[in-house]
């Protein structure tokens, strides 16, 4: 036998432990001598507490070897019993092995008996199977006089006993026997498909019959559930499935239902899809489905079960087949009426109260959780088609209007006028009511629609204004040709610039958002290029009035004091009073084009027709004439309303400056500040001028010009060039002979 230390080596090596760890507590704890006075009491406790623990062990020992010697006494019982046991079983073994033969011979009674019932229930139903053909016969009888229910419950018998038949065959894998039953049952499918013509006949009409008859359609509906179940118990079970099953008559019913929802009126021969044509159809539409949708909601809704959800599948039935029959509509060539008929049915009657939101209706009707009528994307394109045939009237009967507008610049009358006296046609009237009605019609369908006739109305107009610009432009040929024609050429440029300004004024008023009032800059630039045009034309007439007179001077007899200028101001006055009949704003417009034209035709005549001064006297003689007459013209412009701080006469004062300095010495400065004020003024001009004055010497005329070239000049914004259009001729070369002197 092994000692302890070798069993239990963990034992020894705690007990080291242990007794390591004592030694070096105690050594810690009486290193003082003070502290061996607690020796004795240490002792005594440290020998209570080993007591106490070798108590607890022997008891935990003691417990534990009592449950070790009851495991020990059960398990010699069970081994006792579990021998009786294998002793019983052997003694079993032994029995059946000399009893196998006697099993064989229950085994064949068993087999026996099995065909004794089977004979037997093949003996009770015997009856009915000799009888089926004569129950054929009753069941045709019984479905020709429309007495259904009690037809389908002998049908139902029928199919009951082929199907057992069947399922035992099956079981017994007799295929050939299976053969043979269908062969002797086959008039039960002749049968069915006469009950389920004469169900769906029923279906087909149960919007009429729930009206009429509601019985004959609850009938259908009756039959239509026992078979749901029928269909519902053999899928369940799952082992033999009979011929014909499942028959699914449920779903046909839900399909039946939809064709005759959708056959009649949806798929209706070609219709006249242009104007009062299409409004019948899409009214008869409203209508019926409205009245079909009220009898399904009141009365065919009692007649079937709850499950069938009936209303709900009617309602999307409609709205199906109503959104793919208006997508066959659109796929003709609608004109603009039909297509906003079109958009205006699907988009707004559809879901107003006069339809699908019929007071009788709701709740129950909600079409909101299906699909749109119309797609989004097939709403943009109607809409954009609708645009496109509302651009091409537009753009008609603008063309008309504008061809009206040309005839009437040619009557020998002058355009009417509106209460204040001011000249005007019916164009701008005319053009804005017709933009304005399309955008207002528009939005009775959609905002995007009515966005898109704006943006439509505004590019129109544009090119409408672009039409009317070039028919003013010949116009304004014809005049040149002959001034007699038209006869008043001048008051409709007027009207003109009235109506130009009536539809500045008017087209803010077409956007459909109050709130955003600004003009387009490309159609505001239009309308600047009409108002351009009109005032160019009617400064070409001015100037080819005034041009007789320019050509007068400078002169002598104008020098002298000639009426030149006064014929020239009653031109000006006649034409102002004409201009008196346009507006204000595009009359001080005029005013001051016209002012600047007389400034401008003033200079030029000065600076292109040189007249020298000889002496101081003709040159104080000149500044005397040109006072005179900047002074007289100022004070018409100032007369007719043209404030002086407008005017480009001040041009010709500061000129006057330049030539009645008496010291040429000072000329450079004196020009310095006129080119400051006139940036556009060349070199070419301020040499003329020197030489209008006649008393310039080369050297003065070299340092003003070296001045000009050191203080070159930028146009500010806002300027109004004056002399940049002045073209001064160019000093003719003096001729020389050859080897002579120039002179």
């Amino acid at each position: 036998a092994s000692s302890p230390d070798e069993e239990w080596p963990e034992a020894e090596k705690a007990e080291k432990l242990a007794r390591g760890a004592a030694l070096k507590w105690a050594s810690g704890v009486f290193y003082r001598p003070e502290k061996l006075e607690g020796l004795g009491h240490y002792r005594r406790r440290e020998t209570q507490r080993n007591n106490s623990i070798q108590s607890r062990l022997k008891s935990t020992v003691q417990s534990y070897l009592e449950g070790v010697s009851a495991g020990l006494e059960q398990l010699r019982s069970a081994a006792q019993e579990v021998q009786g046991v294998c002793q019983d079983l052997g003694a079993a073994r032994w029995a059946l092995l000399d009893s196998a033969d006697h099993f064989q011979g229950l085994q064949q009674m068993r087999k026996l008996m099995e065909e004794h019932v089977q004979l037997a229930s093949v003996v009770q139903v015997l009856p009915q199977i000799f009888s089926v053909h004569e129950v054929f016969s009753h069941i045709l009888q019984l479905l020709h006089g429309q007495r259904l229910l009690e037809a389908h419950v002998e049908l139902m018998m029928v199919e009951q006993l082929r199907d057992d038949i069947l399922s035992q065959l099956h079981l017994r894998g007799l295929s050939g026997a299976q053969a043979t039953v269908l062969s002797y049952f086959s008039g039960l499918q002749d049968l069915n498909e006469s009950l389920a013509k004469q169900l769906w006949e029923i279906v087909g009409s149960s919007l009429r019959l729930v009206r009429e008859d509601p019985v004959l359609f609850v009938t259908a509906v009756r039959i239509i559930e026992r078979e749901e179940k029928i269909d519902d118990a053999l899928l369940l079970e799952a082992t033999f499935l009979p011929p014909g099953r499942p028959k699914g008559w449920r779903q046909k019913f839900y399909q039946v239902l939809q064709d005759t929802i959708t056959g009649g009126r949806f798929h209706a021969p070609r219709l006249d899809a242009e104007g009062p044509g299409l409004a019948k159809h899409l009214a008869a539409l409203q209508k019926d489905i409205v009245s079909e949708l009220l009898v399904v909601k009141d009365l065919m809704v009692q007649c079937v079960p709850a499950h069938y959800n009936i209303l709900s599948v009617c309602t999307a039935t409609f709205h199906q087949a109503l959104s793919s029959h208006l997508q066959e509509i659109l796929r003709e060539d609608l004109d603009k009426q039909g297509l906003f008929l079109l958009l205006e049915w699907a988009l707004r009657v559809y879901h107003s109260p006069e339809m699908m939101a019929h007071p009788d209706l709701l709740p129950e009707v909600d079409v909101s959780a299906l699909d749109p009528l119309m797609p989004s994307e097939l709403v943009d394109q109607t809409e954009r088609r609708y645009v496109m045939k509302v651009k091409a009237s537009v753009f008609e009967w603008m063309q008309r209007t504008l061809e009206v507008e040309f005839k009437e610049w040619f009557r020998e009358e002058e355009p009417e006028t509106d209460h204040e006296g001011f000249f005007q046609s019916a164009l701008p009237a005319i053009v804005m009511q017709m933009l304005n009605e399309n955008i207002q019609v528009a939005s009775l369908i959609t905002d995007s629609l009515q966005q898109k006739i704006y943006n439509m109305a505004l590019e129109e107009l544009e090119a409408f204004l672009g039409r009317l610009r070039e028919a003013l432009v010949q116009c304004g040929k014809e005049h040149q040709q002959d001034r007699a024609v038209p006869k008043y050429y001048i008051s409709h440029l007027l009207a003109v610039l009235n109506n130009n300004l009536a539809l500045s004024n008017s087209v803010s008023s077409l956007h459909p958002d109050t709130a955003c009032r600004e003009v387009p800059g490309s159609l505001q630039a239009a309308l600047d290029r009409m108002q351009k045009k009109a005032t160019q034309l009617l400064l070409e007439e001015l100037l080819l009035d005034l041009q007789p007179l320019c050509l007068q001077l400078p002169s002598r007899k104008w020098l002298s004091g000639s009426q030149l200028v006064g014929s020239m101001c009653e031109v000006i006055d006649k034409y102002a009073k004409d201009f008196s009949r346009v507006r204000k704003p595009v009359f001080t417009l005029l005013l001051a084009e016209s002012e600047l034209l007389v400034a401008n035709q003033y200079l030029r005549a000065l600076l292109q027709r040189k007249m020298v001064c000889k002496s101081r006297e003709e040159r104080g003689q000149l500044c005397h004439r040109l006072l005179q007459d900047a002074s007289q013209l100022r004070e018409l412009f100032c007369g007719l309303g043209l404030d002086r701080g407008q005017q480009s006469l001040e041009a010709v004062f500061a000129l006057r400056e330049l030539i009645c300095l008496k010291d040429p010495a000072l000329l450079s400065l004196e020009v310095l500040g006129f080119i400051t004020k006139y940036p556009d003024v060349s070199d070419e001009h301020i040499s003329t001028l020197l030489d209008i004055r006649g008393d310039v010497s080369k050297e003065v005329r070299h340092v003003v010009l070296e001045m000009m070239a050191q203080h070159p000049q930028a146009l500010p914004e806002g300027y109004r060039p004056i002399f940049s259009t002045i073209l001064v001729p160019v000093p003719e070369l003096p001729f020389c002979l050859r080897k002579g002197k120039c002179a």
